[in-house]
């Protein structure tokens, strides 16, 4: 979402100009960076914006005409239906910029912030978080609260867990071996199977918590935002962690936790169209 096509021929710029007047290029860098990088966000979330806009309009007209069905959905659920646009739009913004390369430096400056300001002690605690996003953890945690869910009688909300969680899985496959993207080097880490992107422990988690938060949502509904306000904070805690670990570039964890969220949002479309 957040492209920085000009700022390496920018920064080349200012350093030319820098060592042909005597001024330190580098103090000339950190002085632009900030307005640059401000005017890039507003210029991406206005892209966002129109490109959402006109998807949900789009899709509405042709749903309006060829699927009432679903155009009555997507009216009923207006919020969570541009939600999955805003995410399925942001993820293929983001990654555009990821495997172009034209993010490197900013995930790079981003890496070596956390790095240099994150005190040494709070390492181990996000080692601790990143491992309960792993397969160790919520392999058995989405087949005890799929199989809960179904002899309690509420079969549906275990597909959908069941169903975010395995096709999450089935997409960090498939991305990992199809994209190469290498992981940071910029510290001594620790080897993780595949390519950097995008993040398997942040969209695996993703799918988990956003499926367990719309299932706690249509079971007690006074719990519904406290519920997505967790998994939220849950998301953010294990993309955060593999951050401060090293293994994976911002944007690796940015497009996994988009990706992650949209999931169970269609498959919960889905299930709800299957039963009506």
């Amino acid at each position: 979402m957040f492209s920085f096509r000009g700022e390496a021929r920018v920064y080349d710029n200012l350093a030319r100009f820098g060592r042909g007047n005597g001024v330190d290029s580098g103090a000339l860098r950190a002085r632009s960076r900030l307005p640059m990088l401000l005017l890039e966000i507003l210029e991406d979330i206005a892209k966002l914006a129109l490109s959402v806009a006109a998807l949900y309009v789009g899709l509405r007209l042709v749903l309006r005409h060829r699927r009432p069905a679903w155009h009555d959905r997507v009216d009923q659920r207006r919020a969570a239906f541009v939600w999955l646009l805003m995410l399925g739009a942001s993820a293929v913004m983001v990654a555009e910029d990821a495997l172009g390369g034209d993010s490197h430096l900013i995930d790079r400056h981003i890496l070596l912030f956390i790095r240099e300001h994150l005190p040494a002690m709070l390492t181990l605690p996000f080692e601790w978080i990143t491992l309960s996003a792993s397969g160790h953890v919520l392999t058995p945690l989405t087949f005890a609260t799929s199989v809960a869910l179904y002899f309690t009688r509420r079969r549906g909300d275990a597909v959908l867990v069941a169903g975010s969680v395995t096709c999450g899985a089935v997409l960090i496959y498939v991305l990992k071996s199809l994209v190469e993207r290498e992981r940071p080097k910029l510290w001594a880490a620790e080897w993780y199977w595949g390519s950097s992107f995008p993040s398997g422990h942040t969209l695996a988690m993703a799918s988990f918590a956003t499926a367990a938060a719309l299932v706690i949502g249509r079971t007690w509904p006074a719990l519904r935002v406290p519920a997505l306000v967790l998994a939220l904070v849950w998301v953010l805690l294990v993309g955060f962690s593999r951050l401060v670990l090293g293994v994976h570039w911002p944007t690796d964890v940015l497009v996994a936790a988009c990706i992650g969220a949209a999931i169970p949002l269609g498959f919960s479309f889905s299930l709800e169209h299957r039963r009506d």
